[in-house]
């Protein structure tokens, strides 16, 4: 491949912490949120860290110690992300929380209740934050949601604006417009593409009219396969669709 003629899509940070454990052995923590306090460039920040089994708040605001939070659901947690200046957190078999960085009150938004879905939080910059429940069946389904920032509740929706969304459990998840993909890439607006399939082959999803239950699911695209080329040090996926291929890469850091 030929990575000169490749079109680069700068679509946001991931932020990484570095832990030393007593052996002296390095690991890399990626289930870590960050978000700035001071909007006038003053350096101050906040980080929110999901470590084993718990979730973890530190802010420059006051003493630069890690706070145990005690008010979230006791589940593993799935996803971290922040929007407009808050942190949110989803919970496997549970919820999402949104927390305030200032105070650290911890809210819980409300949603249906499904048992066996991972839950998957995906900003799209400061427009909206989605939230994709990703159903444990066979056939594949999922669902998503847009945040209700003013009622705090999460609306169910079949269309996302246009954007695709990447979900990808280790390296995080972002979304762009489909007109920002390059021409002839077989991915279009609407749809969700998730990484992390054996053999390295990514479920492209598309909402198409399954309702159960007053719900609405997506489900999994045949018109495209998307297949994982690599994961380091730069996200690597090649879409084919018919005769067309393309490839495309998305950095990791």
């Amino acid at each position: 491949m030929n990575i000169l003629d490749c079109q680069i899509l700068s679509l946001g940070h991931q932020y990484r912490l570095k832990n030393w454990n007593p052996d002296a052995v390095e690991t890399s923590i990626t289930s870590v949120a960050f978000v700035p306090l001071n909007t006038e460039g003053g350096g101050e920040f906040g980080v929110l860290l999901y470590f084993k089994g718990d979730l973890l708040v530190l802010t420059t605001r006051a003493e630069m110690k890690w706070k145990l939070l005690e008010n979230v659901p006791r589940k593993s947690c799935m996803s971290l992300a922040t929007f407009r200046g808050r942190f949110y957190a989803s919970f496997f078999y549970g919820r999402t929380v949104v927390i305030d960085p200032y105070s650290l009150d911890v809210t819980l938004l409300i949603h249906s209740e499904l048992e066996g879905f991972y839950k998957h939080l995906v900003p799209s910059g400061n427009d909206e934050l989605f939230l994709v429940d990703e159903l444990l069946t066979i056939p594949a389904a999922c669902r998503v949601s847009r945040l209700d920032e003013e009622n705090g509740k999460w609306v169910e929706v079949t269309d996302v604006g246009g954007r695709v969304l990447f979900i990808d459990q280790e390296l995080g998840n972002v979304c762009c417009s489909a007109k920002e993909l390059p021409d002839c890439c077989g991915l279009s607006g609407n749809s969700i593409v998730i990484t992390g399939e054996p053999e390295n082959v990514a479920n492209t999803f598309k909402y198409e009219g399954i309702e159960e239950y007053e719900l609405k699911f997506w489900t999994v695209s045949r018109e495209r396969r998307v297949t994982v080329l690599s994961t380091s040090p730069a996200v690597a996926l090649r879409v084919e669709l018919g005769h067309c291929l393309a490839s495309f890469l998305g950095k990791d850091n």
